[in-house]
């Protein structure tokens, strides 16, 4: 947080600030959970971070973040089918969790009867100074899900968390904790309709050999402002495939946060950005290697058109310990027009003397001599366009391998083409 900001509150920092003082009798939690909440609104009363802060020097949300709704309790969202047929679906609906069914292997909980019992102090402290959605998300989280998942448990069915939202603010967090030798598959919807703020908090907790494959799916309306944080601690010989697609949107901040702290931990991140309209998406990464032989791999590949603006800043830093790190990382972007823009920072911090790191970026455009390829063939100029960006993008998505999953997600390009294409 910019503690250094003037006092003089914007309107959507006074917004917050209020909103708090009217809702503090109605938010769950024992004193401590109390006292966390009051020192994250104290963070806010300093000012929302600036681009003078590095972390967010691409999302000025001072700036961004104009205005900030009222609650509104009485909103019904819709809730979609879930993206895989079959799958376990628990909601989030305008905050509160509504009932879950029973999954062999896996207890659920709602947040906010941790926040009751006071088990989730911890899991609210911000993460840094810097870390304005867990502050925003501390103050405000009064629901949400907490999982646990049995060692060696093997959930055959997708677990699919939908967090949805009419309008007004939603605030919720998804602890998750995965036993060892377990294995799963998550996928994350946040999805709505209406201007609307939200924050979404999601940890897991990897133990000893467990592997998990957790989709974010990000398909906001273009009035929505989404502030979402994924936190992961990695256990030895641990495995985390990592995608998000971000279809939607206003403003829109995912930050990704994971530390490879087990020897022989694996992490993979694949991540599709769609961006049209005059949005603004940031995908912020920091990924340390705390430990021998661990490795990870990121592919970023962004799509922005109209005056869409995307960031991907992404910091890989490896500590003395972790000797024999294999970590890679690019970004690769496609601009369809002339007043799109895409920021990209890649970052290597290397601390051990025995790692193979790299880092790449490229930004381009669609070749002219491709799509000439098509328009000779009888394939009408946009049809060929669409047929170059989704080619673009599937190598990331046909990487899941999972044929279900790879149909429902190019579902999701072509909704995207349909409307920006």
């Amino acid at each position: 947080m910019n503690i250094h900001s003037s006092p003089v509150l914007t309107p959507a920092e006074t917004a917050l600030v209020e909103a708090f003082a009217e809702r503090i009798s109605e938010l769950p939690g024992d004193a401590d959970i109390a006292l966390t909440r009051d020192n994250a609104v104290e963070r806010l009363k300093a000012g929302l971070p600036t681009r003078r802060i590095e972390a967010w020097h691409y999302t000025d949300l001072r700036r961004l973040l104009a205005t900030v709704p009222a609650f509104d309790p009485a909103a019904k969202p819709e809730a979609p089918r879930a993206l895989i047929e079959g799958s376990s679906v628990l909601r989030v609906a305008n905050g509160e969790a509504l009932p879950a069914p029973r999954i062999e292997g896996v207890e659920i909980v709602p947040f906010g009867a941790l926040l009751t019992a006071g088990d989730a102090r911890a899991a609210m402290a911000p993460v840094d100074r810097d870390d304005a959605i867990g502050a925003i998300n501390a103050a405000f989280a009064a629901d949400g899900f907490g999982l646990t998942i049995a060692d060696n448990a093997q959930i055959s069915s997708p677990i699919e968390i939908q967090n949805l939202q009419a309008g007004g603010q939603v605030h919720a967090r998804f602890p998750v904790t995965v036993g060892a030798g377990a294995k799963a598959t998550v996928i994350e919807r946040q999805a709505g309709s209406g201007a609307a703020l939200i924050s979404s908090v999601s940890s897991l907790d990897l133990g000893e050999g467990a592997e998990i494959l957790w989709i974010i799916v990000q398909e906001q309306a273009e009035t929505a402002t989404h502030l979402g944080q994924f936190n992961a601690t990695l256990g030895k010989d641990a495995k985390l495939t990592l995608f998000i697609m971000n279809a939607g949107g206003k403003l829109v901040r995912q930050e990704v946060r994971v530390d490879a702290a087990g020897e022989g931990s694996d992490f993979q991140l694949r991540g599709v950005n769609l961006l049209g309209g005059e949005t603004h998406c940031d995908v912020t990464m920091v990924l340390d290697h705390s430990a021998p032989h661990t490795t990870s791999t990121e592919i970023v590949r962004n799509v922005a058109t109209d005056r869409a603006h995307g960031v991907f800043q992404g910091q890989i830093r490896v500590a003395q310990i972790a000797q024999k790190t294999d970590a890679r990382m690019a970004c690769n972007t496609l601009l369809l027009s002339d007043d799109s823009e895409f920021s990209t920072k890649p970052e290597l911090e290397i601390f051990a003397d025995d790692v193979a790191c790299g880092h790449g970026a490229t930004v381009t455009e669609i070749d002219r001599d491709h799509l000439f390829y098509l328009m000779a063939r009888g394939v009408d100029e946009k049809q060929a366009r669409g047929l170059l960006i989704k080619a673009f993008l599937a190598e990331i998505v046909e990487e899941l391998e999972d044929e279900a999953l790879v149909a429902a997600l190019e579902d999701k390009l072509d909704q995207w083409f349909a409307t920006h294409g």
